[in-house]
């Protein structure tokens, strides 16, 4: 008898609660308040309370299933690595299949919230989807992952225009790839700390890829965000006073970061990945003010 049929259903349950990361809400949050940004700045203000809900939980079933088909792909390697040694598919408490099940039962849930949202954004939903199915397998093929990653947690600012009747602009690129460029120097953090698994396994990130410039390029991807956004700001005619004064709280920020990760310690680098669920609130807060 495997593994999965010996646990009780209220272990089975909590597996698919783990599998989903719902007791790791990081990545949530990190996808969360660009979505935010974008929402409020396409609004003009505060958004409808229904549009609001939607992206939420568009934001919150999409992140899941995003980590479902993650660890679908990294089934083989996590036990490998002591960080994810013990997810659901690496200790075999959830078989592969039933992975690939949470992920399409999740992606049907987001794709019902569609039903309440413009044509246009059932259209950009597709690109969303794309790049959640991808992003687990391109670090088997590509150094960049981090980029498919940025690439994905962003999609939902275009989506957030187009939920309010905008058409994605000059701003909503500004924030896009400011927000891509914030993404890939968490998300290198996040790596260097597997860095050493990573290179033993033969999985590919741009931790391994910018080598010992690493934590330097995380800096210029940090600034290049604060400057994008501030850009988008500035268009808006929302970046003085408090949009700027939020972007200089998040470049403080940012130097903080890099006085905690230029020894490369892996257990700082992820302290400093999970803090940057300030970096999204701090930025938010600026917007909000500032549309008062």
């Amino acid at each position: 008898m495997d593994i999965a049929q010996q646990t009780t259903w209220r272990e089975r349950l909590a597996a698919y609660y783990y599998l989903c990361r719902f007791d790791k809400p990081i990545g949530t949050e990190l996808v969360f308040w660009p979505t935010m940004w974008a929402l409020w700045i396409a609004a003009k203000g505060v958004p409808n309370l229904k549009i609001l809900l939607l992206m939420i939980l568009g934001v919150v079933f999409m992140r899941a299933a995003g980590c479902a088909i993650n660890d679908f792909a990294d089934r083989k390697v996590d036990g490998a690595v002591a960080r994810t040694k013990d997810r659901p598919l690496a200790t075999g408490v959830i078989k592969p299949i039933e992975a690939i099940w949470v992920f399409l039962i999740l992606v049907a849930a987001s794709a019902c919230l569609l039903f309440f949202l413009p044509i246009e954004t059932f259209y950009w939903s597709f690109g969303a989807l794309f790049l959640a199915f991808i992003y687990p397998f391109m670090k088997r093929y590509t150094h960049l992952p981090q980029v498919f990653l940025g690439a994905a947690f962003s999609w939902s600012i275009p989506m957030a225009y187009t939920a309010v009747g905008q058409t994605p602009d000059l701003t909503c690129w500004l924030l896009y790839f400011g927000n891509l460029a914030w993404t890939v120097a968490y998300d290198t953090q996040y790596a260097i700390t597997d860095r050493e698994y990573d290179l033993k396994i033969g999985v590919k990130s741009t931790a391994i890829l910018f080598g010992k410039y690493d934590i330097e390029i995380i800096s210029l991807l940090q600034a290049a965000s604060v400057l994008l956004i501030g850009a988008a700001l500035f268009r808006e005619a929302l970046l003085v006073p408090f949009g700027l004064m939020a972007l200089l709280v998040v470049a403080a920020d940012f130097i903080y970061q890099w006085t905690k990760t230029r020894d490369r310690n892996p257990q700082l680098c992820f302290w400093a990945f999970r803090h940057n669920r300030w970096v999204g609130l701090i930025i938010f807060a600026g917007i909000f003010i500032a549309l008062l």
